[in-house]
């Protein structure tokens, strides 16, 4: 909805608190790194300008367009930067956002109530690291231009007058090849992270196009999001291709002091909590007060319910978090005026007075959901407390095993080969298909710093299991001692024995199937390995090829063919096909797989941002009880799938 309010953004609301001088030198210090990630943090950076606006009331257009030659454009049609004189600069309040770093209209608080900027320095770091920029303002009748080049201004600003009477900023920026090593854009991972802001501000619209060579190829090049339902859809998405309990998701909004809280839920028939948290649309990586708040304020709304209705037989044990929590998809949103950020990554929220504004307005809301909604109420109940029973089999199986491992006189599985070293930081372990392969790797192996830990066939799938189940399952048991950490709300990652944990599977479609069981298990039971970068996928090769004393591995087609070509036709030349790690001898195995200096892993790793969520969807589209998403997914990814052998 669009603020009817007279603005007062001005230069006066423009605060200057330092230069710009150190971005150049050191720009990921602002923009995170100069890869692909920090490509992406400049086009974030200039929506997020736009948002803010949508956030205060004032904009609800939004257009992205990637060119051709690499550059970004971003049009927007809220208030327009202010381009009055700056009293403390002396020059137009809009080359002073542009130019000066931590200046913006985020700092003063007259401007905007909440603000999705962290630092303000979005603009002019932009700027700094773009080889050409031009930005457009149309405001107050006119539209004003500036031009830039690596933060210096090439032109004085511009007047030109206009009829329409539009309002609104547009960006066109290059970024700089000095910096960044070519235009690596994502268009999908980019889109996931639009699709997430339009989810979060209900009624903004945002629309993405590609003119870039590389989205032309595939034919992806627009995508427009637009959420009359804000988080419920939001919801709904998370919650496609999941059996739901509830035939519509609960959502609730409200304002509590300064802080405008939001949240939607629904549960579905699964074992695992997808709760997402935001703050003033930024995600909140680690958590913070606004997600304690939520989570608390359920656990004790459910328990207060399910009391009053009789509905939990036991007086005196109460529904633990993790039983209200299991098929629980939901998000928490919350904006507020003075966001403070801390943990590791600047994305815990810290505020101490949120946790009770989400606590209490959520169970109030929960509550009155659950004394009008009593079919749907039962329901959640009915899976609560069958979340609470498969816990406490499951805390049995975890005893079980425990004792076991005491009467063992060992805590280690006796078919893991453990290496000599106790530095987790310089120790591996590879996780290995069958005995076969498990032999091969265990010879072959440098004993000092690798271990080995061979499973024998497919594990269980997780995703279709209960966690008794899964503690229960002979071969995950060995995994989660091995590796040491335990898992689920157990983990602990100052007990991870090893800092690389390593797939190691058969290039076929069997050894794929492992693969994929396992990531499962791991980004489910522990996140944690993917999000702090310690597991691997070991990339064995296709192929052997020789000729004569000649002996070159290939790991592709592409590359068995330039083997063969640089062979130049020479006589002899025999090709094997690797179908399994078994019919490799153990020096081939430490040559090809194993060995560091020649060996190519491949780190498994949740992105920032939305990259969890799209792992989330993904997991439950090819792992998950409903078979229909996952006929639709291979029916769409078919032609691009190529090399199977069957």
């Amino acid at each position: 909805m669009v603020n009817e309010t007279p603005s007062t953004y001005t230069a006066k609301d423009i605060v200057v608190l330092e230069g710009l001088e150190a971005v150049r030198r050191r720009p990921g210090m602002y923009i995170g790194s100069t890869d692909q990630r920090g490509l992406h943090h400049l086009i974030y950076e200039i929506v997020d300008n736009a948002v803010d606006e949508a956030m205060a009331g004032f904009c609800t257009k939004v257009l992205i367009e990637l060119n051709s030659n690499g550059s970004v454009s971003v049009v927007d049609d809220g208030r327009g930067i202010p381009v009055d004189i700056h009293a403390t600069t002396k020059r137009s309040a809009l080359d002073t956002v542009m130019t000066t770093l931590h200046a913006g209209g985020k700092f003063g608080g007259g401007a905007y109530k909440v603000s999705g900027g962290l630092h303000g320095v979005g603009a002019s770091v932009v700027n700094a690291l773009s080889s050409e920029l031009d930005i457009y303002v149309r405001r107050d009748g006119n539209t004003y231009h500036m031009k830039y080049s690596r933060g210096k201004a090439l032109i004085d600003m511009e007047s030109i007058p206009v009829m329409d009477g539009g309002t609104g900023t547009s960006v066109t920026f290059l970024p700089d090849s000095e910096i960044f090593d070519g235009f690596d854009y994502d268009f999908g991972m980019i889109s996931d992270h639009f699709k997430q802001v339009a989810y979060l501000n209900r009624g903004l619209n945002i629309k993405f196009i590609s003119h870039f060579h590389n989205d032309l190829r595939s034919g992806d090049t627009e995508r427009s999001y637009y959420f009359d339902g804000g988080l419920r859809d939001f919801v709904k998405n998370l919650n496609k291709g999941r059996r739901t309990l509830q035939s519509e998701p609960f959502y609730f909004t409200k304002m509590v002091d300064d802080t405008l809280v939001e949240a939607a839920l629904q549960y579905n028939d699964g074992y695992h909590e997808s709760i997402y948290s935001f703050a003033n649309c930024i995600k909140t990586e680690e958590g913070g007060t606004h997600l304690t708040g939520f989570r608390s304020g359920l656990t004790r709304v459910i328990n207060d319910y399910g009391r009053k209705q009789k509905l939990l037989k036991d007086d005196k044990t109460n529904l633990t978090g993790e039983d209200v929590r299991e098929g629980l998809t939901a998000i928490v949103s919350v904006k507020l005026t003075d966001p403070q950020f801390e943990g590791q990554t600047k994305t815990k929220l810290g505020n101490s007075e949120v946790r009770n504004q989400v606590e209490s307005s959520l169970a109030t809301a929960i509550g009155q959901y659950l004394e009008e909604h009593p079919v749907d109420a039962k329901r959640i109940i009915e899976k609560c407390t069958t979340a609470q029973r498969a816990r406490d089999a499951a805390r049995k199986a975890r005893e079980l095993v425990l004792r076991k491992n005491a009467m063992d006189g060992s805590s280690l599985p006796g078919k893991l080969a453990d290496c000599a070293e106790r530095n987790p930081s310089r120790s591996e372990l590879f996780i290995v298909e069958g005995e076969s392969a498990g032999g091969s790797a265990k010879m072959g192996r440098d004993r000092h710093f690798q271990a080995i830990l061979p499973i024998k066939g497919k594990i269980l799938n997780v995703e279709k299991a209960t966690e008794d189940r899964v503690l229960g399952h002979e071969e995950i048991r060995a995994l989660i001692t091995a590796i040491g950490s335990n898992e689920g709300d157990d983990f602990n990652l100052e007990k991870l024995r090893y800092h690389k944990v390593i797939i190691m599977t058969d290039a076929d479609v069997d050894g794929s199937h492992i693969r994929t069981l396992l990531l499962t298990y791991f980004f489910r039971r522990m996140p944690h390995l993917l999000l702090g970068g310690y597991l691997y996928i070991a990339q064995p090769p296709l192929y052997r090829v020789q000729a004569g004393k000649t002996i070159a591995y290939a790991y592709s087609e592409g590359e068995r063919e330039n083997i063969l070509t640089s062979l130049n036709g020479r006589r002899g030349i025999n090709i094997q096909r690797y179908k399994g790690l078994g019919e490799m001898n153990a020096d081939q195995l430490w040559d090809t797989t194993m060995d560091p200096a020649a060996r190519k892993l491949l780190r498994v790793k949740v992105e920032d941002g939305s990259g969890d969520i799209r792992a989330d969807e993904l997991f439950t589209t090819l792992m998950g009880e409903n078979v229909e998403p996952r006929k639709k997914f291979i029916l769409a990814h078919a032609r691009s799938v190529q090399n199977i052998d069957v």
